[in-house]
């Protein structure tokens, strides 16, 4: 047994910091069973070389007895600014033997707003004409006015460097670039926040990137989320938060004598513009190369270059990036290329992506106009871009007559398949362009596969829809004139999200901006960051708030997310119960969208508010609990008592029935635990009885979907959550996936062969809140769940689901303590099952049979094989309780 898969913070070697009491944790792999940790030691040092010299160790927590990996807090000294720190953990195992080691490092950023001393720079207003927004004929042919910055420094150093480090951001966008070069790999840094609370920063290092002699820091800086377009209001398309870009950097050189240099940004930088003309994340990029700045980034540059303005001399609420960058992380070739007249072509990528292209050209003349529009799908051949709505998503490049010239816009992100490129010169070949996959670089930890090729579709889709929608911000479409961080989109999709990826920091750091736009009355909003949808949340988009906290604390053990959020929880339960004292969610219900794009069917808001308002109060009680604020469960606990007590009084029948009699009230009333014990049969069969007289077809609308399987599965509808799954007429999954769906559509009816598409003003063919049946797959068709009780799948609930049409499924995923495996196949009326279970954890595992006493390991009997705890015959198989280690068992089918 070994640790592995060291973080800080959540984060693998974080570079820049501010956490002042990081929390440290390790993951344990091993195939030996009943491995467990019984105890570990934690070390750490400024110098890497000091970890094996016990008297200049900085921290050392000795051999402290305990089963606990997960974030541990940092007890050693206050940490320093701009400091790496490395660390070593060791273990010993359940016999008490030594049983591995390993180590890593971290380095924190400048910790305190004293230690910066940048300020904040900027194009001088006085220098060039006011700059309006930029309209549709600006994008055209823009002006200086639009152009980003191209800054720059020039500086001295009297010999190389021993370390530097730059520390950066802007209320822009920015592209930090290093004596003729970029620097860091990092794309639209430094993020969205909210920038009137927050703004990241980023830390590089450049150690290697400096010379003795001459030298020169450069940026550019173009609007972004800052003052580009951003959301859908026609009243408010741009300037969320400032007027134009501005630009704030550090550089602190270490020299080899002890001394320290630090370059800042203030009145000694300057300003040109440069090649790009204009960059907006919505409509587009403009590059004309004729305006190319040779060596501009470099010493010795020549040019007018103009004195930049001191726009603001606090730096303000910075903090350091505290989750995974925007990385490119992934390049797509194109599988076709189409010929649409003498210089345009249609380029499809065979995958609906997000991200940006880039272009080759060859044997150009001065001044040819490269166009290039971007698409989801296509209709009758050329693009379909009417659903974009305001969002141009064009780029466009001016060539300046070169043997080869690449144009790659990196201030903009689109959502799209297709492209269209016209203007081009020459034949344009599938070798010429490559779609550049942009997003968060989040750790990918599960996987999914089974026999069916369109449920691997399914699962591929899912993924490819997280993908394109975590930049930044979890967003409900990456394509449209939106990209907006929903509330309801990313709660009904975040169990998803944590099976796919590592979202830990990712959600702990958006879940900021939701309590930061918390109104003075306790209501969340439905989007976070706010912009100009400054309006209450609605229920389950404002329950976000209160959802997303309690998943990070069940998945990853975060219990400092649920101390951060938990004042906020309370208020939004306050205001609800405040303005509702009747405890039926009736009144200020924000927009109220209900169970949104429902088909044939209409969930009652009044139903579906009560409910969540339920679910979100029991949440608040079982946080306080962990929290150990007993009040607040007593308090909540009542209260989620009185909640259910009205909920059933108004609306469940002495059938069983709930009013409106629509899937998804049956779903929230049984999911939630909101039925009379003796009235959940009854309400079960009225479910199931609506998907059957619908002709196995699904009504549910972004609520009531990611219920619909777990509830049927759990309430012994397997066969029919299966029937759901491989049904391929509309409305369902693979009814999209049969006509052509690489990712999750946001409407069930985003283009049937009957209508054609759907209404252009909504909709996205790039939403993943559907597919929040991703989480079923890994919990129900291959398994892997954990108990109730269980945090960060310490107790393992492996139950594997054979049915449908499907032989074989199975699933890992790399959770907060080790991997964790399930699956299973039949073959001849021969079931088998494969599990892995980490280190530490234990597991109950249920095998699917109908002969229990003939399931067997290795021709002993299950119950007698290593590892095996306990074993129960039961109505559904035989039930194992397993120690950790990797097991194979086989079973009558």
């Amino acid at each position: 047994m070994t640790p592995y898969g060291l973080q800080v913070e959540q984060r693998t070697q974080p570079l820049g910091l501010d956490e002042p009491r990081p929390r440290l944790s390790w993951r344990l792999s091993g195939e030996r069973r009943g491995a467990a940790q019984s105890a570990y030691r934690i070390t750490a040092a400024e110098n890497e070389q000091d970890l094996d010299e016990a008297s200049r160790l900085i921290w050392d927590t000795g051999r402290r007895d305990s089963t606990e990996n997960l974030l541990i807090t940092w007890e050693g000294p206050a940490l320093r600014p701009t400091t790496r720190y490395h660390w070593r953990v060791e273990i010993w195992d359940e016999t008490g033997t030594p049983s591995g080691r390993a180590q890593s490092w971290f380095e924190t950023g400048l910790l305190r707003p004293a230690e910066w001393t940048a300020v904040w720079i900027g194009r001088d207003p006085r220098a060039l004409p006011p700059i309006d927004p930029p309209t549709d004929d600006d994008l055209d042919t823009p002006g200086p006015a639009e152009a980003p910055l191209y800054l720059r420094r020039e500086f001295q150093l009297p010999s190389r460097p021993v370390r530097a480090r730059l520390y950066a951001t802007a209320r822009g966008v920015y592209e930090p670039r290093l004596n003729g070069a970029r620097v860091g790999d990092l794309e639209l840094a430094p993020g969205w926040t909210e920038y009137h609370h927050r703004i990241q920063y980023q830390t590089y290092d450049v150690t290697d990137r400096l010379h003795a002699g001459d030298n020169v820091l450069a940026a550019i800086v173009a609007d972004g989320w800052w003052s580009g377009y951003v959301g859908f209001d026609p009243r408010r398309p741009a300037r969320h938060y400032g007027e134009a870009p501005q630009f704030l950097a550090q550089l602190v050189v270490d020299l080899a004598d002890g001394s320290r240099q630090v370059m800042a940004t203030d009145d000694g930088w300057t300003e040109h513009t440069g090649a790009i003309r204009a960059a907006d994340l919505m409509m587009g990029q403009y590059v004309d190369a004729r305006h190319d700045l040779p060596g501009w980034d470099s010493p010795g540059a020549h040019g007018d270059f103009r004195p930049v303005a001191i726009l603001d001399t606090a730096p303000g609420p910075l903090t350091a990036e505290p989750d995974a960058p925007i990385r490119v992380t992934t390049d797509t070739a194109a599988v076709a290329v189409h010929r649409r007249g003498p210089d345009r072509f249609i380029v499809d990528f065979g995958q609906n992506l997000v991200g940006h292209l880039r272009l080759r050209l060859h044997d150009t003349r001065a001044g040819q106009r490269v166009v290039v529009r971007h698409a989801e799908v296509l209709t009758d051949g050329e693009l379909y871009v009417e659903n974009l709505r305001r969002a141009r998503a064009t780029d466009t490049f001016i060539t300046a007559g070169r043997a080869t010239e690449v144009f790659e816009p990196q201030f903009t992100f689109h959502g799209f398949r297709y492209a269209e490129i016209s203007g081009f010169p020459g034949e344009l070949t599938e070798a010429d362009v490559t779609a550049r996959v942009v997003h968060n670089d989040l750790d990918w930890t599960g996987r999914f596969e089974c026999s069916d090729p369109l449920v691997n579709q399914l699962y591929a889709n899912i993924g490819w829809g997280q993908r394109g929608n975590f930049i930044a911000v979890p967003t409900d479409c990456p394509q449209r004139d939106e990209r907006l961080g929903w509330l309801a989109d990313a709660q009904v999709f975040a169990p998803t999200a944590t099976r796919n990826a590592d979202v830990s920091a990712f959600f702990a750091r958006w879940l900021r901006d939701v309590v930061d736009g918390q109104d003075t009355d306790g209501a969340f909003r439905d989007v976070a960051p706010i912009v100009a949808m400054d309006r209450e949340g609605a229920p389950a988009w404002g329950d976000a708030g209160v959802i997303i906290p309690w998943l990070l604390w069940r998945t990853y053990g975060d219990r400092r997310v649920l101390e951060r959020c938990f004042t906020a929880m309370v208020a939004w339960i306050e205001h609800i119960r405040r303005h509702n004292p009747g405890l039926l969610w009736e009144r200020r219900t924000g927009n109220s969208y209900g169970d949104w794009l429902q088909v044939d069917a209409e969930t009652p808001r009044d139903v579906l508010a009560t409910a969540y308002f339920a679910r979100s109060t029991q949440i608040v009680a079982d946080a306080a609990m962990v929290l150990g604020r007993a009040a607040e469960v007593t308090r909540y606990r009542a209260l989620h008592a009185a909640i259910r007590r009205a909920f059933i009084d108004a609306y469940v029948g002495d059938d069983g029935s709930v009013k409106g009699g629509t899937q998804t009230a049956y779903l929230l009333a049984l999911g939630f635990d909101l039925l009379p014990a003796d009235l959940v049969g009854t309400a079960v069969a009225h479910l199931a009885a609506d998907i059957r007289r619908r002709g196995d077809r699904l009504t549910t609308g972004f609520v009531g979907v990611p219920l619909l399987c777990p509830v049927l599965t759990d309430h012994g509808h397997s066969a029919l959550a299966y029937a759901l799954l491989h049904q391929d007429a509309y409305p369902s999954w693979l009814y999209s996936i049969r006509h052509g769906a690489t990712t999750i559509w946001e409407r069930w009816d985003g283009w049937t062969g009957q209508d054609g598409f759907q209404s252009a003003a909504m909709n996205s063919f790039n939403h993943y809140s559907l597919g929040s049946v991703g989480d079923w797959l890994y919990s129900r068709v291959a398994g892997i769940d954990q108990s109730a009780e269980s945090v960060a799948y310490r107790e393992l609930i492996l139950r594997p689901t054979p049915g449908g049409q499907l032989t074989w499924a199975r699933a890992e995923q790399q959770t907060a303590r080790g991997l964790v495996a399930c699956g299973w196949s039949i073959t001849d009326d021969r079931l088998t099952v494969t599990v892995t279970v980490p280190p530490g954890s234990t597991a109950v595992l249920q095998i699917p049979t109908t002969e229990p006493g003939d399931v067997r390991e290795n021709d002993v009997p299950a119950a007698g094989a290593p590892g095996v705890l306990g074993s129960e015959p039961t109505a559904a198989g035989l039930t194992l309780r397993l120690t950790s280690g990797r097991y194979t068992f086989t079973a009558p089918a």
